[in-house]
């Protein structure tokens, strides 16, 4: 098997460098995305911003189905790898491209159409709904590309290939920041220029993702037996965790629409620092994709004790992680919001993101590992459960209780919401843990006791073939 097999060796180890290694191809795109707002900065409107954040906060729809898609296929690829099972692993990848080809030609087209009422609900108006939709006319046709791609990463890093796992991201983002500028300044494009860049960008990170996926041996030609055998399993996976991460753009648009009350200042600042997290906590957002083939290889092969390591060196990795991020972010406060021309409430919601805003990136870290665990333990359906109970009821309550208080009533109530949705991760991901130990104990145990029966059952026919005839 090509990659690595996270059966053997150093827990922490494997934790790290995956992590390491995924979230440098995630930086790499969300860099870019940081670039895109801060090139459209420059050109002194503030609609250009807000616009983008409208825009971004429904793109968020696209790229959730299509991380559903990709969680799906690192979990069952790394499960049938764990299990020694290539062919198998190879046939699911598949399944998954043809999945992701219908997603991508349907969804997007559907958003297209309905563009001007979808950014119009969210809270857009005027010149910021019309740019809007521009840039989602130019940008959602590619969702399909980047849909693609997704699936064959996640082969990727299930198969433990950390560093062939990144390069297509790279690839992408070398892309965009080349033809950023070169559209949006050079042929003066504007806003139109930074998402045609994102449409070449999401043609490359396809092309280099599917030449070494096929190169690893993780692809073979579909056909329609193999999508009809292999499609309930994919779904009963992909559809749970589509829901889950549906659930935050539903949440990230219920947040825009609270900060729209306030101004645009308070949506241009949400599109930086929506832009600006993703880079300084990248490894954060890759936990979840780093730590699920893990504990997919090792609950294929049965080995529970090292999925509770994996666990544990997860939170640890990302507790360590998280201080160091918010001590560099609090230093460079002044410098970051100078970089962006921020003025006003912009600034001060920076300057407050730069500070103790950002532990939300901690407790979002516990939920991605959390809900990697439950999806690569079999039970994708928790993840599904806390996400939407996390972005819709129980942020509306909290956004509602915030809103009494004002526009940092809010902030701070998203912050309330995150660290007590973290907490009920946690408690959850340890009990199904708790219940698999259980299962597998019990398991070994009928085992042993029908072991012992048989050994019992041989003793005594060998005893009676042994035993002297009567008489004799």
């Amino acid at each position: 098997m090509h990659g690595s097999d996270f059966t053997k060796g150093d827990m922490m180890r494997h934790v790290t460098v995956m992590s390491f290694t995924s979230s440098i191809g995630i930086m790499a795109i969300y860099l870019v995305d940081l670039l895109d707002i801060f090139f459209i900065s420059l050109l002194g409107e503030e609609e250009m911003a807000a616009a983008a954040g409208f825009a971004s906060t429904l793109m968020f729809f696209i790229s959730a189905i299509n991380i559903g898609l990709s969680v799906a296929t690192g979990s069952l690829v790394s499960q049938r790898l764990g299990s020694k099972k290539q062919d198998e692993a190879r046939k699911i990848t598949a399944c998954a491209l043809v999945l992701a080809i219908g997603v991508g030609l349907t969804l997007p087209f559907l958003m297209m159409y309905f563009a001007h009422d979808l950014v119009g609900f969210i809270g857009a108006e005027g010149s910021v709904a019309e740019k809007s939709v521009l840039y989602l006319y130019i940008v959602l046709p590619a969702s399909v590309l980047s849909g693609l791609s997704m699936v064959l990463v996640g082969a990727l890093r299930a198969q433990g290939d950390a560093k062939g796992a990144m390069y297509p991201s790279l690839s992408g983002a070398a892309v965009n920041l080349v033809f950023d500028p070169i559209l949006i300044f050079g042929l003066g494009l504007d806003l139109a220029g930074a998402a045609f860049a994102t449409v070449l960008a999401r043609l490359a990170t396809l092309i280099v993702a599917f030449h070494l996926t096929r190169k690893a041996g993780l692809l073979t030609r579909p056909n329609a037996v193999m999508i009809r055998k292999r499609t309930r399993e994919i779904l009963s996976y992909a559809l749970p965790a589509m829901l889950a991460s549906v659930a935050t753009p539903i949440g990230m648009a219920l947040i825009t629409r609270y900060m729209a009350k306030f101004g645009a200042d308070a949506v241009a600042a949400i599109a930086v620092i929506g832009r600006l997290s993703p880079v300084v906590f990248s490894v954060v957002n890759a936990l979840a994709g780093a730590i699920g083939p893990i504990i997919g290889q090792n609950f294929g092969v049965g080995r529970l004790d090292r999925v509770k390591d994996a666990y544990g060196a997860a939170i640890k990795f990302l507790v360590i992680y998280v201080v160091i991020a918010i001590t560099i972010l609090f230093l460079l406060r002044s410098q970051i919001a100078d970089a962006f021309g921020a003025q006003g409430v912009t600034r001060d919601l920076l300057y407050l993101y730069c500070g103790p805003f950002a532990l939300v990136a901690f407790f979002n870290g516990m939920l991605f590992i959390s809900t990697a665990a439950y999806t690569n333990l079999g039970h994708p359906g928790y993840a599904t459960g806390i996400s939407w109970a996390r972005n819709t009821l129980g942020l509306f309550v909290f956004l509602a209780i915030g809103n009494l208080f004002g526009l940092y009533g809010v902030v701070f109530s998203i912050l309330a919401c995150a660290a007590f949705f973290a907490l009920l991760s946690v408690i959850i991901a340890r009990r199904i843990m708790v219940q698999l130990r259980a299962k597998s104990a019990a398991a070994e145990k009928e085992l042993v006791e029908d072991m012992v029966e048989d050994f019992q059952q041989e003793k005594d026919l060998r005893s009676m073939l042994h035993q002297e005839p009567i008489g004799t």
